[in-house]
């Protein structure tokens, strides 16, 4: 049960976990310092697979830490000191769940951080290796330089995807100061799903 919606990851968190199962296939396309990748380790469990990239070193390796600590380094993890625009260049096969944090290292180095070109690409790659029914969630950090322009680019691209193939939810904080982050879920629909009008059509609404 969530206990409060104050963190944003939490609430990513408390919603992947009603659709991430054992034995999944899942990304964690912004390593960091190794929280979801634990996270998403955690959920897939011994018989999943979780694939982590990250540009930075320092992230492999706090991320590596963070596994041996929690008795995961046993699981199938592959850590990637590589971009997310490059997934496609890992045989990953289909995936079930992928997760974006966008911004900078938290405790790193704040003049590298994630840029709309690169992620855009890698959520392009993403959304074709998720499979029906497959969630992507991205939270948006953006109160630093550079942070407003992916915000806007990654908010009109997620804007265009075509709702017959998938659903798009746009989270934010409405009453929050300082750039509080924004929450985008991408739901990859199934062949059988129904969504909005045409589902109240079909239904005599």
């Amino acid at each position: 049960m969530l206990n409060s919606i104050v963190r944003a990851t939490s609430f990513v968190h408390h919603v992947l976990k009603g659709k991430i199962n054992k034995n999944d296939v899942v990304i964690d396309a912004t390593m960091g310092n190794g929280n979801d990748t634990v996270f998403l380790a955690e959920l897939v469990g011994p018989g999943g697979s979780v694939f982590a990239f990250d540009i930075q070193q320092i992230a492999v390796d706090r991320t590596l830490k963070k596994l041996v600590d929690n008795g995961l380094d046993d699981h199938n993890i592959r850590l990637i000191n590589d971009g997310h625009e490059n997934i496609e260049s890992y045989s990953t096969g289909a995936i079930d769940a992928a997760m974006f944090n966008l911004g900078y290292l938290p405790q790193g180095d704040r003049s590298i951080i994630t840029k709309p070109g690169s992620t855009i690409k890698g959520i392009k790659s993403v959304l074709k290796l998720l499979k029906p029914g497959g969630i992507i969630s991205i939270i948006m950090y953006y109160g630093h330089e550079g942070g407003m322009d992916e915000k806007q680019q990654v908010s009109d691209f997620v804007k265009g995807l075509p709702n017959k193939d998938f659903v798009v939810m746009n989270c934010y904080y409405a009453n929050q100061g300082n750039n509080p982050p924004i929450i985008i879920f991408i739901e990859k629909m199934k062949k059988d799903s129904c969504f909005q009008s045409e589902c109240y059509k079909n239904n005599g609404f």
